[in-house]
C-alpha cells in the first residue's frame, strides 16, 4: 500500500538524544509501571469474581483510576505527532513549504487550544478536591489530575514542534 511504512510503525523508533532520551524513557517506565499494577489489579478481580465468588469492588474503582491515566499519561509522553490519527489528504498532496506552513497552523490550533483549556481546567481539577471515589477514598482532584498533565505535556510537545519547525532543520518535524 502506497504511504505505509515496511514496519507499519512497529519497529522500534529511535530515543531522542541526551536529557530528553533519559525523560522518555522514564515516562515509559512509569507507563509499564502503571499498566503491571492494572493487570494484576484485573487479574485479582476475575479472580475474586470468578473464582472466590465475591466480587472486591475496590479493584474496579482502581482499574478505572489507572486505565484513566495509563490513556493521558501516554497520550501526553508516548505519542509521537505521527502515531496520531490524522486527516492529512492535502497535506501529503503539497510541497514541503506548504506543508511546514499547515504543520505550523495546525501545531499552534493544538497549543493555543490546549493552552486556553488549561487554567481552567485546573481550576476544576482543584475544586474537584472536595468529591472523594466511593470505595478507596481517594479525593477526584488526585484522580483528575491526570489530565493537567496531558494538556502540559500537549502543550510542551507542541511549542518544542514549533521550535523545531521554525529552525534550520525544519524538515525533521513534518
Amino acid at each position: 500500500m502506497a504511504g505505509l511504512p515496511d514496519d507499519y510503525g512497529l519497529a522500534e523508533r529511535p530515543r531522542a538524544p541526551g536529557f530528553a532520551g533519559c525523560l522518555e524513557r522514564a515516562a515509559e517506565l512509569i507507563s509499564a509501571a502503571l499498566f503491571s499494577v492494572l493487570f494484576t489489579v484485573f487479574v485479582i478481580q476475575i479472580f475474586s469474581r470468578y473464582v472466590m465468588g465475591k466480587p472486591a469492588g475496590w479493584t474496579l474503582e482502581l482499574t478505572l483510576i489507572l486505565f484513566l491515566w495509563i490513556t493521558f499519561w501516554n497520550a501526553a509522553f508516548l505519542l509521537r505527532e505521527r502515531d496520531h490519527v490524522a486527516f492529512d489528504l492535502i497535506y501529503m498532496e503539497v510541497g514541503e513549504g506548504r506543508r511546514r506552513i499547515l504543520a505550523i497552523l495546525g501545531t499552534v490550533a493544538v497549543v493555543a487550544s490546549f493552552a486556553a483549556s488549561l487554567l481552567p481546567s485546573l481550576d476544576y481539577v482543584t475544586f474537584m478536591k472536595i468529591e472523594r471515589t466511593w470505595i478507596l477514598d481517594i479525593r477526584f482532584d488526585l484522580v483528575f489530575s491526570c489530565y493537567i498533565v496531558f494538556l502540559a505535556g500537549v502543550i510542551l510537545f507542541g511549542l518544542n514542534r514549533l521550535v523545531g519547525l521554525f529552525g534550520r532543520r525544519w524538515r525533521d518535524h513534518l
